[in-house]
């Protein structure tokens, strides 16, 4: 398994924006399909967004889409989720995964092979 790396969680206040980031600390993102998910306390994992190669190829959930945005950097080897418009709801680790590129975007976990740790994002007032 290759193995993410994401950074970027903490505590904000609802209303707040942050920035996730994905790292391929052993491996080129460019050549996978990234997908963001999150998992709430006591839920399921969810899917959130995906990219893969360009922005021409990219997926956003019904409840995320025009409040996260997923971008790339491949001079950094970094996979980026924009959070914005945040709500308690919003609480959850989040987390980065890999599947093999020509496979494109999904939204399913069963989907991805390879994933990283999660990196908590709190929402509280």
């Amino acid at each position: 398994q290759l193995h993410p790396v994401e950074s970027g969680g903490g505590l904000v206040q609802p209303g707040d924006s942050l920035r996730l980031s994905c790292v391929g600390s052993d491996f080129s993102l460019e050549h996978y399909a990234i997908g963001w998910f999150r998992q709430a306390p006591g839920k399921e994992r969810e899917g959130v967004a995906c990219f893969s190669s360009s922005d021409r190829d990219t997926y956003y959930t019904d409840s995320t889409k025009g409040k996260f945005t997923i971008s790339r950097d491949n001079a950094k080897n970094t996979v980026y989720l924009g959070l914005s418009s945040l709500v308690p709801e919003d609480t959850a680790v989040y987390y980065c995964a890999a599947r093999i590129k020509f496979m494109g975007c999904s939204s399913s976990t069963d989907d991805y092979y390879h994933w990283g740790q999660g990196t908590q994002v709190t929402v509280s007032s």
